[in-house]
């Protein structure tokens, strides 16, 4: 596997060669002092070139970064898809992601000084690493500020519960209907992308000074206390049904509390009603024979609002 320098000089030494590459910055996990260094940091590099066309046109060029394992382009799946023509005529941003043999993975992306300028100042992970014209921007040294996790307003806490509790009602049908792919799928892209979405915010609270918590939660074993972080981990499940509800109610205590601790230091107001009325939903379909055409007891003993 070619180390760090290797790459960086293998990067820089193409784009110094190339007249048509005007500079070159890099984002990403490599620019960030705060994400921890392993094997499998891809190289997030841009080149800011005059034009795309010629580049396109004879894609050989990339041949000299390495063997490819395999290698994705966005834009040429829009065009398979038939969410694009697959014209590169006047195309000014395209991207190349890349798994070489030895390992290394490179995300690059080729870019117009137009389509640079406008984003540039975006992303404070942004480290310049080559400017033949002085076109790219003064910036001060890349930080992970622009990842902060930030308090939610009231708005945003509240949808965050209310998808939560409501979403719950459709994982618990698709388990008493059988319906294993819907079950998962519903659990992992609703109720627990809120629960995620209120680790965050919890985590954030907790920290005297802003805190990332990395892509898809990626960091959130670093923030939590460990009864917090064995307890989230319980919130995945294998294909069991059995194990399924388990996770459902350990979701839900979980949610619970972090949601409480959130609304508490942030003045806001816990949906209390929805989660003790879902609860009692989710404990009476967990029970609910297969052969029963209708839910009874749901009527007594109801939260009141």
């Amino acid at each position: 596997m070619r180390t760090e320098t290797q790459m960086m000089d293998l990067i820089l030494s193409v784009a110094r060669q190339d007249e048509r590459i005007r500079a070159v910055y890099m984002n990403g996990s490599r620019t960030n002092t705060r994400a921890p260094a392993d094997l499998f940091q891809d190289y997030d590099i841009v080149y800011v070139v005059t034009e795309l066309g010629s580049f396109l046109k004879d894609e050989s060029w990339i041949d000299v970064f390495g063997e490819r394992l395999i290698m994705q382009e966005p834009m040429k799946l829009d065009q398979y898809l038939g969410l694009s023509s697959g014209d590169t005529q006047g195309v000014e941003d395209y991207a190349y992601l890349i798994l070489f043999n030895d390992g290394n993975r490179m995300d690059l992306s080729l870019k117009t000084a137009g389509v640079m300028l406008a984003e540039y100042t975006g992303d404070s992970l942004t480290l310049p690493l080559l400017d033949k014209d002085g076109c790219l921007p003064a910036i001060p040294p890349p930080d992970d500020h622009s990842y902060h996790i930030h308090q939610p307003t009231a708005g945003q806490y509240f949808s965050c519960c209310n998808e939560f509790w409501w979403c719950l009602q459709n994982v618990a049908k698709g388990i008493w209907r059988d319906e294993l792919p819907y079950v998962m799928q519903m659990f992992q892209s609703t109720s627990h992308i809120e629960l995620d979405r209120m680790v965050s915010w919890w985590i954030s609270l907790q920290q005297s000074e802003g805190v990332a918590t990395g892509k898809m939660g990626k960091y959130f074993k670093r923030y939590l206390p460990t009864e917090y972080w064995q307890q989230y981990e319980q919130t995945y499940s294998d294909c069991r049904y059995e194990t399924i509800w388990k996770s459902v109610f350990v979701t839900c205590d979980l949610f619970s509390r972090l949601a409480r601790d959130v609304a508490d230091q942030l003045g806001y107001q816990y949906l209390d009603a929805d989660a003790v009325n879902m609860t009692r939903y989710l404990k009476a379909v967990r029970v609910l024979p297969a052969d029963v055409t209708e839910i009874s007891g749901l009527e007594v003993e109801t939260y009141e609002r």
